[in-house]
């Protein structure tokens, strides 16, 4: 019991940036619109056009932050949605990368790619479009 309750108060402590490329013509993201892109909902970034989407690894305590925080669903669900998605061919899940610094370096050198990271990740190569405590 103990565990969990650390690793809930784990996830509810980071804080999570939607990033882009600093170059990007994106300037902001709500949390509705970042929680359309992330579920599937919607695939145009504003200012952008279509976004090519970066996930976290299913084992990065960012991903559930993020999940839970801009979705408000557990990244168990989210899988489960994106899931139906694909099986009915309407979407394609965003591309899993393997850490924070993959996902920056991705976004920065294309201005179409959206993903997040740990805020504290955030450098001059990227731009924050949405910030979640």
């Amino acid at each position: 019991m103990f565990a969990v309750g650390t690793l809930l108060a784990q996830v509810g402590a980071a804080q999570v940036a939607v990033v882009v490329g600093a170059n990007s013509a994106a300037t902001a993201l709500t949390t509705e619109q970042a929680a359309g892109l992330f579920l599937g909902k919607s695939e145009q970034l504003p200012g952008v056009g279509v976004a090519l989407l970066l996930d976290q690894p299913e084992s990065a305590p960012v991903r559930e932050t993020f999940y839970t925080k801009v979705t408000g669903k557990s990244a168990a669900q989210v899988k489960a949605a994106w899931s139906r998605l694909m099986f009915s061919g309407k979407a394609t899940p965003p591309k899993e990368i393997a850490n924070s610094a993959a996902v920056k370096k991705l976004v920065a050198s294309n201005p179409n790619t959206v993903g997040y990271i740990e805020k504290s990740a955030v450098d001059s190569s990227v731009k924050v479009l949405l910030s979640v405590d």
